[in-house]
């Protein structure tokens, strides 16, 4: 009977690890095609601060809730520059609530680009939040700033009208089991970043539309 039980539980593992590896490639898929919809559309990126990214995280289908106390999740990956051209991707999560009545609920897609590589280290740690952290300002619709100051800039893609959502409290963290089913053991995202690790085959189509 224990035996299985024990058969029938790695059966069920086997299956949840290949559901969630499954998940991320197809994210992946869907990071690269969001990328280069935001880089086209009519409030296209900032050539200028293309060439001055350090780091670039996409995030498809970020999910924003519609009620008194907004709230949005949403999952993704982050590249940043190396020597040899664009890191392979770290999976991130990006979860953000606010106060105030919201539009929505509603999917958008975002692209953050971080400015400054003295924040690297901590935009790649356990957890890093908009506006104790970093400040950040949206780069497209209603919400658009022109601060110099700004180092983390976000643009948005919606299928209706850009709504955006309140940065400050945003947090990015790691995605554990998204790395997991990347590369097939846990990993950190420093030790991705910084550490040269390969890109992945389902990753290459998102990292080469990075800018060279």
């Amino acid at each position: 009977m224990r035996r299985k039980q024990c058969i029938l539980f790695l059966t069920a593992t086997s299956a949840l690890v290949a559901a969630t590896a499954d998940e991320t490639t197809v994210r992946l898929a869907k990071a690269a095609t969001v990328y280069r919809t935001i880089l086209d559309s009519g409030h296209r990126i900032k050539a200028e601060q293309l060439a001055n990214s350090d780091c670039i995280a996409v995030i498809p289908g970020f999910k924003k809730g519609a009620a008194v106390v907004g709230v949005g999740f949403g999952r993704g990956f982050i590249s940043c520059r190396t020597a040899g051209g664009w890191s392979a991707p770290g999976a991130i999560t990006l979860e953000s609530g606010s106060l105030g009545v919201q539009i929505g609920g509603e999917e958008m897609d975002v692209v953050i680009l971080s400015l400054d590589k003295e924040r690297r280290s901590k935009l790649l740690s356990d957890r890093f939040t908009v506006g104790s952290d970093a400040s950040a300002s949206w780069g497209n619709g209603k919400s658009v700033h022109d601060d110099p100051n700004v180092k983390i800039v976000f643009y948005g893609h919606t299928k209706g009208t850009f709504a955006g959502f309140g940065l400050d409290g945003a947090t990015l963290k790691p995605d554990e089991s998204g790395n997991k089913a990347i590369y097939g053991r846990p990993m950190t995202n420093t030790e991705i970043v910084e550490t040269a690790v390969e890109t992945p085959a389902a990753a290459q189509a998102l990292i080469g539309e990075l800018p060279r």
